[in-house]
């Protein structure tokens, strides 16, 4: 047991995978636990008044950006390494890439990392979903509607003054997002929701750290990553298909990891319960609305998690257009829904 321990402190690449297995669990059974889900968060704000959902977002993404702004500080990972931070972003692809991915996850009724944790809990709508989502964002990646990805790209490409945000600026931001979520009289009585917030915020500078520090390595780096769940999806569509020959990815690890947290806090909790499409309509958001999060979501590096948390916390200013874009999105999606 001991030996087994020494060899995998030795291998760089397998410590990574275990933690980023480690990681994932602990998101799915979180998630599945609080029910966190920005998309909830913005219907409950705009169509009842009510901003818990919300707040517990914000919550987390506070504790992402202080916790990643931390490893900074400290020297521990460089996030400037990220594909989040660009000097020369490509603006309105990644503006237009947030709208099409917040409309579409408004369509499909929740994000990629929503749809994981609600298919390990019964929700057999979120197959069709994440098989649509797959296979946009492989489209869209290498396939067929990479070309349109590089144009947009290349065309709208512009150059920025400074790329993030003074790093000053995090305990600024931090302390005014905390100000709003600690507002809420309701919301301080909760500890199921102020630590589920705070933990899930923790879990993206624990990305960077297992990426950044466990996978350093001079000969054979792990690429620079932490929650993200669009072109994790695909790569794990892919690897189930094309897995001879091909190793595991921190992507497809996260993947696999998140429903398995996800699944057993289900069953723990007695939560898991088989779900279907109610009507043709229902269907057609959940294929439609994944659609365009592939898309979107290439296109816009990221998806609520992937940029709402874990671009955010590097203070890239892409990933604050993007979320932007999100927003703006999924909010447009809400009020037509509305009006219908």
């Amino acid at each position: 047991m001991y030996d087994w321990y020494l060899d995998l402190l030795d291998n760089h690449q397998l410590l990574v995978l275990w933690s980023t297995a480690l990681l994932g669990l602990s998101f799915g059974a979180l998630a599945q636990w609080s029910r966190f889900c920005l998309l909830r968060g913005l219907v409950e704000a705009c169509q009842q008044q009510s901003y818990q959902k919300l707040r517990l977002f914000v919550l987390a993404l506070a504790f992402a950006l202080l916790g990643s702004q931390f490893l900074v500080w400290q020297g521990i990972v460089d996030l400037q390494a990220s594909i989040y931070v660009q000097s020369t972003p490509p603006l309105l692809a990644l503006l237009l890439g947030g709208v099409l991915f917040g409309y579409g996850m408004a369509l499909a009724n929740a994000c990629g990392a929503r749809s994981l944790v609600l298919l390990a809990s019964g929700n057999l709508r979120s197959v069709v979903t994440l098989f649509a989502l797959a296979l946009a964002a492989g489209m869209t990646l290498s396939g067929l509607l990479a070309p349109v990805r590089i144009y947009l790209e290349d065309l709208t490409r512009v150059e920025l003054p400074f790329a993030q945000l003074p790093a000053w600026m995090t305990l600024p931001l931090v302390a005014v997002a905390l100000a709003w979520v600690l507002k809420s009289d309701q919301f301080r009585r909760s500890p199921k929701q102020l630590l589920a917030g705070a933990l899930i915020g923790l879990l993206v500078p624990a990305g960077w750290w297992i990426t950044g520090y466990l996978g350093a390595d001079d000969f054979e780096p792990v690429r620079l990553a932490s929650m993200t769940f669009v072109a994790p999806v695909t790569e794990t569509q892919q690897y189930l298909q094309l897995s001879t020959g091909t190793r595991l990815s921190f992507g497809v690890v996260l993947v696999a990891g998140v429903l398995a947290g996800a699944l057993l806090r289900a069953l723990l909790g007695r939560e898991f319960a088989w779900q279907g499409f109610e009507s043709i309509s229902q269907l057609q958001g959940s294929l439609v609305g994944g659609l365009l999060m592939g898309f979107g979501g290439v296109l816009a590096l990221g998806c609520s998690l992937g940029q709402g948390l874990t671009g955010v916390s590097t203070l890239a200013l892409a990933s604050m257009v993007a979320l932007v874009g999100i927003l703006f999105g999924a909010w447009l999606k809400i009020r037509l829904a509305a009006r219908a």
